[in-house]
């Protein structure tokens, strides 16, 4: 049987690359020795060759892994959340509906420091966006003490699988107010959890 159904996997290149451009946030995996190391870091899509652009601080251990066409794994997490049998007009049992970006990739590490200086401005201004209140300038006297610490790598990806389980097996209106759940559970659990934590 295959695992995830048919009906919970997305093959549309567009709807994958949309996840990655609103959850940046990636969990990025690699392993050595048989031990993974991981790490969470933005990854930046660019459009103008399909590679993954990140940064990697010099003194994590997983740096090592990230050059010399390294496999790495990485998972982008959009929306989730537990979905109640109540929200359905039919008898269902409970479940638990995401998305994810399942992606594998080949790594390379870039060395020129213009290029790292050009990929922060670049990034800063990705994750500005749409108001752009912040303009890393190139000639940022921080940025240039910084680069001694940052290694730039980029990604060609040769694995896609989107992960998105959102009722869509069941009833319209059922995968519908699946939908509204989802979005509904988002918006409130957010507030409510941060101010359990500070």
């Amino acid at each position: 049987m295959k695992y995830p159904p048919p009906h919970h996997q997305d093959h549309e290149f567009k709807h994958m690359i949309e996840v990655i451009k609103a959850y940046p946030l990636a969990t990025v995996i690699s392993v050595k020795d048989n031990v993974p190391l991981v790490t969470h870091m933005p990854l930046i899509y660019r459009e103008a060759d399909g590679k993954l652009i990140g940064h990697i601080d010099i003194y994590n251990p997983q740096r090592g892994l990230m050059k010399d066409d390294k496999d790495v794994t990485i998972i982008f997490s959009g929306p989730q959340c537990y979905i109640s049998p109540t929200v359905y007009t039919t008898t269902q049992l409970p479940t638990w509906n995401y998305i994810k970006v399942h992606l594998k990739g080949k790594v390379k590490a870039i060395e020129s420091k213009e290029a790292l200086k050009e990929s922060l401005v670049i990034m800063t201004e990705f994750l500005e966006q749409p108001d752009h209140k912040y303009v890393l300038e190139v000639d940022n006297p921080r940025m240039d003490a910084s680069l001694d610490y940052i290694k730039m790598f980029e990604i060609t990806i040769t694995d896609w699988e989107g992960k998105f389980k959102l009722s869509q097996d069941k009833k319209t209106i059922d995968t519908e107010n699946a939908k509204a759940e989802l979005i509904r559970a988002n918006q409130q659990s957010i507030e409510g959890f941060l101010e359990k934590m500070f």
